[in-house]
């Protein structure tokens, strides 16, 4: 195994320790996984790209840690009533219109390369920030307006991301008849 993928197991595996932090009221230990988790997110793709360790298992397994921590973090912080659930339907919606075009495609037998789009990379920049934010508030206060910035920057982005899949699936598929 190589290294970037290892970080990628590292960043699955951080989930349940970040959910246990937050639901036991550690906030300090939550947001250190958290940022933690997203340090690796970071570092993985950095690493696959400057040592030549891109591999196949990666290409797939990175976006699915990504999914898994995000929506865990968001769903964990609406439990607890510290994040919007508009915010989060919209943030889980968009993921799951992304999983069932993906398997669209594959069950059509099309060749789908998952590589993120420039707008899919900064929604998880948006995202990850955002719930630093939401755990960072309960430690030191932050104004309200930056907390509802993040939410709606979020939810634009996340939205847009979404479309942009969408059109990308139907664009796949229409060329392909």
């Amino acid at each position: 195994m190589n290294l970037p993928n290892f970080l990628t197991i590292l960043r699955i595996l951080l989930v349940p320790v970040f959910v246990i932090l937050l639901l036991y009221g550690n906030r300090w230990g939550a947001l250190f996984t958290f940022v933690a988790a997203g340090v690796t997110d970071a570092l993985d793709g950095l690493l696959a790209r400057l040592c030549n360790q891109r591999s196949r298992l990666g290409t797939y397994l990175d976006p699915i840690a990504d999914k898994i921590l995000l929506a865990t973090a968001f769903v964990s912080l609406a439990a607890i009533r510290e994040m919007p659930i508009w915010l989060v339907v919209i943030v889980i919606a968009r993921d799951v219109i992304i999983l069932l075009g993906f398997l669209i495609l594959v069950l059509a037998s099309y060749q789908v390369e998952a590589s993120p789009t420039i707008t899919s990379k900064a929604t998880t920049v948006a995202q990850v920030l955002s719930v630093s934010l939401v755990l960072f508030n309960r430690l030191l206060p932050l104004p309200c307006w930056l907390l509802q910035f993040s939410f709606w920057s979020v939810a634009a982005l996340t939205s847009l991301s979404g479309l942009q899949y969408i059109y990308l699936g139907t664009k796949i598929l229409e060329e392909g008849d």
